[in-house]
């Protein structure tokens, strides 16, 4: 069993700045409560404990109801129907919108090809960043369609009836007319318009709005599905579309049915097959934000937790703790918590300072002449007598004992001088 030591001096203990029972009272005046404060110091010490909780958890709260509170949603996107700039089509979506028409706003090709079904239209407003699986699957829709300056690519998977005639030059935009029999055509009048356009290659598609070569801005094929294309995207733009018959012509196209896809590729999207909603897609969209206050507010709470609770300061013990209890347990903790190195400290620096003492050295002495003046007291070797006081610690409690006898043996020679 391996001894139990303690240290050469005994610590004092920390105890809190609480008032003892019957201290007189803060000021004059005050009700002294049973415990010996007043009543408005318990409550300030209350409210200092309490104050940075409440703070935070009112900080947390207005983060979360302001998170909560419906916001309009914008972006810059060109043609998106939450872009209120110039570029964007916030202001057509709007119309839509009092007119009757749910306008679904999408990203990707998969959530296009999912939502685009018969009996609603589908607007996709550029094809530049699809693929050829992206086009197969929107061309294998059965919604209407409708092409905003689409590439020979897509207005050939989607009809036969015409191809894309060429690209027109910058500034050419013009006032062109509809020189058609297109009901939404002549309803429009006019519009302001650039580029080639489209030309026919079959009787089916109708050529509208055409420019100085003769290629129609503005394309209809119907059939099973109606197919519309148009040569300029700006026709729809914020910017744009108070200009002649814009407007007219954008309502008529794309408020045939009461559902319309609105899709803006986008150039993440790279055009996997369409599926269900993830786990996440089902969450409110400030779930992320408020999940993020509070993960924040966890930590500091954590850190102001964590730390030690007031200032360490001594007063007189409330019983008589006997020495050689408190050696007792004193050792019983050394020997639970397994501190070899700690407890062999202790032992050293008690054979050393009490061993220092009989030879009549002060509290000063350094180590050297603390292990020369054991040495020439004991007869020992001055590097024996330093492996034993300054060696390195034990590592189990057997080393721990052999070390206790040895020092008690070392004692025992300095006291026989």
């Amino acid at each position: 069993m391996s001894p139990t030591v303690v240290p050469p001096t005994p610590a004092p203990a920390a105890t809190s700045t609480r008032p003892a029972a019957g201290a007189a009272p803060g000021r004059a005046g005050a009700t002294v409560v049973g415990d010996g404060t007043t009543a408005a110091g318990r409550a300030r010490g209350r409210w200092h404990r309490w104050r940075w909780p409440l703070a935070l958890a009112s900080l947390a709260a207005l983060v979360a109801v302001a998170a909560a509170l419906p916001q309009p949603a914008t972006s810059s996107v060109p043609l998106a129907p939450d872009n209120p700039t110039g570029n964007g089509a916030r202001a057509l979506a709007e119309i839509l919108g009092r007119q009757g028409v749910e306008v679904r706003y999408v990203r990707t090709s998969g959530e296009a090809a999912r939502t685009a079904v018969a009996g609603s239209t589908l607007l996709v407003t550029s094809s530049a960043l699809l693929n050829g699986h992206q086009v197969d699957a929107l061309a294998a829709t059965a919604a209407d369609l409708v092409l905003l300056n689409p590439d020979p690519s897509l207005l050939t998977a989607v009809t036969d009836a015409a191809e894309v005639a060429g690209v027109a030059g910058p500034g050419s935009a013009a006032t062109r007319s509809p020189e058609c029999a297109d009901p939404d055509a002549r309803a429009a009048r006019s519009i302001v318009a650039s580029g080639a356009g489209f030309v026919a290659r079959t009787r089916a598609a109708t050529l509208c709005f055409p420019a100085e070569g003769g290629a129609g801005t503005y394309l209809v094929v119907d059939g099973p599905r109606r197919v519309v294309a148009l040569g300029d995207r700006s026709v729809l733009t914020n910017a744009a579309l108070e200009h002649e018959g814009n407007a007219a012509l954008a309502l008529r196209m794309l408020g045939r049915h009461a559902a319309l896809t609105w899709y803006v590729p986008s150039a993440s999207d790279v055009g996997q097959p369409a599926a269900g909603p993830a786990p996440g897609d089902l969450l409110p969209p400030w779930t992320r934000a408020v999940g993020l206050q509070l993960l924040l507010v966890a930590a500091v709470a954590g850190l102001w937790r964590g730390r030690r609770l007031g200032r360490l300061v001594t007063e007189p013990l409330p019983v008589t703790v006997r020495a050689a209890e408190s050696t007792r347990g004193r050792g019983r903790l050394y020997r639970r918590s397994r501190v070899y190195g700690h407890a062999a400290a202790a032992l050293r620096a008690g054979a050393a300072t009490r061993s220092a003492a009989r030879l009549g050295l002060p509290l000063s002495a350094g180590a050297r002449a603390v292990i020369d003046a054991l040495a020439a007291a004991t007869g020992r070797s001055a590097p024996d007598v330093a492996d034993l006081l300054y060696g390195p610690p034990p590592t189990d409690d057997a080393g721990l004992e052999l070390l206790a006898r040895r020092l008690d043996d070392l004692e025992s020679e300095v006291h026989r001088s």
